[in-house]
């Protein structure tokens, strides 16, 4: 079967699924775009709830799976638009035929002029096929592009975490290979980029591309590039296609620049990113929150409390759990099993659950020492456990009497203690407004 692509009888086929391949490029453009369309908004979503959690590596699949959708989009809807005025122009061909210039009766200067620019109605036919089908083609390479990127930058991270920052390494060993490792891959970076915009140049120089080699060897595996390397290939041989890469880069970045502009209200503000002293959002107060919204961190009940209680929630982070594991080190496990799971568990009848549940006191009693409420100045006393609020989002929360409180705004400080040089420090990590008033 290997050898069948140089069977006569095969590349007929080929060239007879090529001829047909516009019904199946609209099918699928089709099915896609509604896919794509109904699948944003719920990954929109999912990424700021990820990004509220803290969840570096959800938020960076989501983010890929978001910024291709928004590709995929943009060059199928094209894909469409231009498909269909290329079939517009199959039917009129066959109404009219081919341009009459003679008919028209224009004058000599038009008539010379109108055949030079417009020329055959057949070759804007075939014009507006090979956009078709390039953009087509084009629309998935954009993807790997996108995957290229990140898994790039992804290695990068994982030396500076796994060796740089790497404490059973030895520190001069871990700085020296970290660095170098680093350096090879930003020059590698450089390099490959400049290759990709000249579409080849560095791969043209004898001389440079002795040097360009190894590293077009390593960025291959790592961009994945060996699985579309005949796409990109086959993309840039045809002149064709060189020019339409030069015309949608600048057009990919002119959509990006337009969809940056936004109504600017104040000299002063934009707008409400975080609760603090003198701004209040709408994601750290429950009751303010779509179903489709999830809070910042950090909430409260309500932005006008008329009970003599304070409802406090805050949501179960990595970040949080960090904070505990650096407060109290005892409790950090050696295999930590934080991070994308599973759900299919194995139960074992040996396990401990007194052991479990005694780890589980020690984890909360940590977490009371390391987090606290204010009101103003004032110390509240609250005990956080284990909860879950509406959006059953697994966190903490407490309740604070309030009845002495005086009527008016006040507010909220989540406080935390933090080991640093060997002594006990306390700062605000979230600041809430509210107005109490008694019923």
């Amino acid at each position: 079967m290997s050898s069948d692509y140089k069977n006569p009888a095969f590349k007929k086929l080929l060239q007879r699924l090529q001829e047909e391949s516009w019904q199946l490029e609209l099918i699928i453009s089709g099915f896609a775009i509604f896919g794509l369309i109904t699948a944003i908004g719920p990954i929109k979503e999912a990424v700021s709830i990820a990004e509220s959690k803290q969840q570096l590596v959800l938020t960076i699949i989501l983010g890929i799976a978001l910024v291709s959708c928004s590709i995929l989009i943009f060059n199928l809807l094209l894909h469409v638009v231009l498909r269909g005025l290329w079939i517009g122009t199959l039917g009129l061909r066959y109404v009219s035929g081919d341009i009459d210039y003679d008919s028209l009766n224009y004058s000599e200067k038009f008539t010379k002029y109108l055949k030079k620019r417009v020329g055959s109605f057949d070759k804007y036919v075939a014009t507006l096929e090979n956009y078709c089908s390039i953009i087509f083609a084009v629309s998935f390479l954009l993807i790997f592009y996108v995957l290229a990127l990140t898994f790039t930058i992804i290695t990068i991270v994982l030396i500076i975490a796994k060796i740089i920052e790497n404490d059973n390494l030895p520190e001069t060993f871990r700085t020296v290979i970290g660095i170098i490792l680093i350096l090879f891959f930003l020059f590698g970076m450089v390099l490959t980029f400049i290759d990709f915009i000249t579409q080849g140049w560095l791969k043209k120089k004898k001389w440079i591309s002795k040097i360009y080699f190894p590293i077009y060897w390593v960025f291959s595996f790592i961009t994945l590039s060996f699985l579309y390397r005949p796409l990109v290939y086959n993309f840039l041989d045809n002149k064709f296609g060189r020019r339409l890469s030069f015309v949608l880069l600048p057009v990919y970045l002119s959509i990006l620049i337009l969809t940056s502009f936004k109504y600017k209200p104040s000299n002063y503000f934009d707008g409400v990113n975080q609760s603090s002293e003198i701004s209040a959002s709408r994601l750290n107060y429950m009751d303010q929150l779509s179903d489709s919204e999830h809070i910042d961190e950090f909430a409260i009940s309500s932005k006008v409390i008329t009970t003599p209680y304070l409802n406090v929630f805050f949501e179960l982070t990595d970040n949080v759990e960090d904070n505990i594991f650096n407060f109290k080190s005892d409790l950090k496990p050696v295999n930590d099993k934080r991070g994308l799971r599973s759900g299919i568990i194995f139960t074992d009848n040996n396990t401990n659950w007194s052991s479990i549940r005694n780890q589980q006191n020690k984890y909360l009693e940590a977490l009371n020492q390391v987090y606290s409420v204010k009101i103003d100045s004032t110390d509240y006393d609250g005990e956080f456990i284990l909860s879950e609020n509406k959006h059953k989002d697994l966190g903490f929360e407490t309740f604070v009497s309030i009845k002495d409180l005086e009527e008016g705004k006040h507010l909220l400080k989540v406080i935390r203690r933090r080991i640093k040089d060997g002594d006990t420090v306390k700062h605000s990590v979230c600041k809430i407004p509210f107005w109490h008033f008694k019923e």
